[in-house]
C-alpha cells in the first residue's frame, strides 16, 4: 500500500525552482514546474551531484557538477555524462502540503 510522506509546502518552493527534501530516508529533488511538483532521487548517476542544486529550465534539471540533464518528470537522462536515469516518485498536493510516495 502506498505511503505518502509531506516533505513541503507549496509555498516553500516557487515555480521553476528545486529544493532537496528526506522522504523515508531517502535524499529527493523536488521541484514546482509551473505548478506541478515532482520528485526524483537527488544524486546524479554519474558521479553523485545534488540533483536539488541544479538549474530547472521547464522540465530539465542540470547537474550542477558536470552537466548531466535530466527530466523531473520521468527521472530520464536527456544529456550525458550521466550513463543512467534517476528514479521518480508519484507526487501529491493535500491543501498546501506536497506529499511524495515512498
Amino acid at each position: 500500500m502506498a505511503t505518502y510522506i509531506r516533505v513541503a509546502r507549496t509555498t516553500e518552493l516557487p515555480s521553476g525552482q528545486g529544493k532537496l527534501v528526506e522522504a523515508g530516508g531517502r535524499k529527493t529533488a523536488l521541484f514546482n514546474v509551473e505548478g506541478s511538483f515532482y520528485a526524483i532521487d537527488d544524486t546524479c548517476t554519474h558521479r553523485g551531484g545534488p540533483l536539488s542544486e541544479g538549474g530547472l529550465q521547464g522540465n530539465e534539471v542540470t547537474c550542477p557538477w558536470h552537466g548531466a540533464v535530466f527530466d523531473v518528470t520521468t527521472g530520464n537522462v536527456l544529456g550525458p555524462p550521466a550513463p543512467l536515469g534517476v528514479t521518480s516518485y508519484l507526487v501529491r498536493v493535500q491543501g498546501d502540503d506536497v506529499e511524495v510516495e515512498i
